[in-house]
């Protein structure tokens, strides 16, 4: 497992994850699976206050890597295998207790879009294409994506995306949902640095729970989720930062 494959830096409670396979648009393949999986298990680090996730090169990620499929010696069970495993890096990063940001650029397509969705704000750089891309080549969604597509941009649109193959622009994306903001494709990683880092300065704890509370709430009653609330509310109470933005208000 190259440590290159996804590279991980910790600076001041900013922890920026690269996916870093440019020469195949970072296409997942076994090995970046797994080494993905690694890295999103150092994120629960104490020091680690928010995330960037970035993809080296022209583009964010191009979903599955389709050579890899038929390099293997048994390539229905290395895509099984390989889908587990994505997702099971996916849904590591989707409990991390602290907020996350994606930057994205070129192309999102298949399980790149599963990648971005399981981060909390998104930015695209304008020049940034859309694309379900399993029904070109045969397949069905996977590493979550037929849960994630509907809760973004709701059943109909996910299940147009998914059957049609069509192909969404950034600004698309942001009116249908799918993503935060769209910026000049010269800015998108400063953007979004910029807003992981103030994630990372700010009460930490309170947006990871807040994450937490949000993506839980599919899976919850509303009972279940006003009881989750209230528990988490009085815990944060007694958080440093709470104590310290509760005082800094109450004294203007």
């Amino acid at each position: 497992m190259s440590d290159d494959l996804v590279r991980l830096d910790v600076t001041d409670g900013l922890a920026s994850v690269e996916l870093n396979r440019p020469e195949a648009a970072n296409a997942l393949d076994l090995p970046l699976a797994e080494r993905l999986a690694f890295v999103v298990e150092q994120l629960a680090a104490p020091e680690v206050r928010s995330v960037l996730l970035t993809g080296a090169g022209k583009r964010f990620c191009g979903g599955g890597d389709v050579r890899s499929f038929l390099a293997s010696d048994d390539p229905p069970a290395y895509v099984e295998h390989l889908a587990m495993m994505a997702d099971l890096a996916l849904q590591r990063l989707s409990e991390l207790e602290v907020p996350v940001v994606a930057a994205v650029q070129g192309a999102v397509a298949g399980a790149g879009l599963a990648v971005m969705l399981t981060c909390d704000v998104i930015v695209a750089a304008a020049g940034t294409k859309f694309v379900t891309a399993y029904a070109g080549i045969g397949l069905t969604p996977d590493c979550g994506l037929s849960w994630l597509l509907p809760r973004a941009v709701g059943q109909q649109r996910a299940l147009e995306l998914m059957l049609t193959g069509r192909t969404l622009t950034a600004q698309e994306a942001c009116d249908w949902g799918l993503v935060t903001e769209v910026v000049d494709d010269a800015t998108v990683l400063e953007r979004a640095r910029e807003l992981a880092a103030s994630l990372a300065a700010g009460p930490a704890p309170a947006f990871g729970q807040a994450r937490r509370l949000v993506r839980s709430s599919y899976a919850a009653s509303r009972a279940q989720t006003g009881a989750d609330e209230a528990r988490t509310i009085g815990a944060a109470v007694r958080t440093e930062d709470a104590q310290r933005l509760i005082s800094a208000f109450v004294s203007r």
